[in-house]
């Protein structure tokens, strides 16, 4: 089975194939960054005419990358949500086109989904795992207990890990994207401990999570120095920022597993995923925890970690083996929770934070 996979949800325009056999025969990603760097961040409507600009020929591209004609092609698979929903729209009008004019399936994947199944591309981690997705929008701590069957165990309650890199970077004047950047800086520090920052949540009850404290303790540092930021004071303080990061995520995913051996002591594997995944002091310090309590570590390759359409091609393929399509007349969604049982997070304004896109 060849699947054509299709990713449009934020500032990365992707197209991939990738056969049930577990082989991506292509995978093209077409990052908008130059066009939002200007800005601090992602501005939708730029986005959304940027997937329009070159989508057709990312698949194009994919096609001529794995050798394949659309004839070759078996079913088409598109995020359809959450996410920006111009991007969006853009991805799943394509997708209904190729599987309209071929008489083709349409699988309309939930983009968390793709995250929360690249594993399962990669390494086969068979069901269930305790999965940290963790991105510029997301942060969840979910029990993936089957394709389509999520339990969510934590979220935050205000920011994004993802969001609070950037929010970081752009304090420290880094530029954007942060998370790269802070992880650059805080490898050339020459006192990771000369700033004390807050670890929110840390050994409180549960698995959520809250980032906005340890942001604003960041700004109060960088006014408090009052002058100019030097490299070292960039350095020291993103060192700061990055660990207080990682103590959090090894606090709640420790709280996480708990309860996740509790309902499933057959589950054996920790996962993280998202494009915060890609931060190696996080990695290891995950890959830390899970030999700890004897369980495997998986995290995908970098490449996979951030947004791409390998992902989306993948969950369209698990979809497809359960006989689950979706009619052409889909509605993309620009929210769209795995877990739609799950309460909102409230926040300290009392306002839910949901899942974010």
């Amino acid at each position: 089975m060849n699947v054509l996979g299709i990713e449009t949800s934020c500032d990365e325009t992707a197209a991939a194939i990738v056969t049930d056999a577990r082989e991506i025969r292509a995978d093209v990603v077409l990052s908008q960054l130059d066009d939002h760097t200007p800005y601090g961040g992602v501005v939708p409507e730029i986005a959304a005419r940027a997937h329009l600009e070159h989508l057709d020929g990312l698949v194009r591209r994919a096609l001529d990358d794995s050798g394949l004609t659309l004839a070759d092609i078996d079913a088409v698979a598109a995020t359809g949500g959450p996410g920006l929903i111009g991007g969006v729209i853009v991805g799943v009008m394509t997708a209904k086109a190729i599987a309209a004019a071929r008489g083709l399936p349409f699988v309309a994947v939930n983009h968390l989904e793709g995250h929360a199944l690249t594993a399962r591309l990669t390494d086969d981690v068979a069901f269930p795992y305790l999965l940290l997705l963790v991105s510029g929008g997301h942060c969840q701590l979910l029990s993936v207990e089957g394709v389509g069957r999520y339990r969510r165990l934590g979220t935050t309650i205000d920011d994004a890990v993802g969001e609070a890199f950037d929010k970081t970077a752009k304090l420290l004047g880094l530029g954007y994207p942060g998370g790269p950047l802070v992880e650059k800086a805080a490898a050339t520090a020459t006192d990771p401990g000369r700033f004390e920052l807050p670890r929110p949540m840390v050994g409180r009850p549960g698995c959520d999570f809250s980032f906005s404290g340890l942001k604003t303790a960041v700004r109060r540092h960088v006014e408090e120095l009052g002058r100019p930021l030097t490299d070292i004071d960039r350095a020291d303080l993103a060192a700061a920022f990055q660990t207080a990061v990682a103590d959090v995520m090894a606090d709640r995913v420790g709280r996480a597993l708990a309860l996740f051996r509790d309902r499933h002591p057959q589950g054996d594997t920790l996962v993280v995923a998202g494009g915060v995944a890609a931060n190696r002091t996080l990695r290891a310090r995950l890959a830390g925890l899970a030999d700890a309590r004897g369980l495997r570590f998986v995290a995908p390759p970098l490449r996979l970690c951030t947004d791409n359409a390998a992902m989306i091609a993948w969950a369209g393929i698990e979809r497809l083996r359960l006989g689950q399509t979706d009619p052409l007349d889909f509605a993309p969604r620009p929210r769209w929770p795995l877990d739609p049982a799950a309460a909102p997070a409230i926040g300290r304004a009392g306002v839910g934070a949901g899942v974010k896109a």
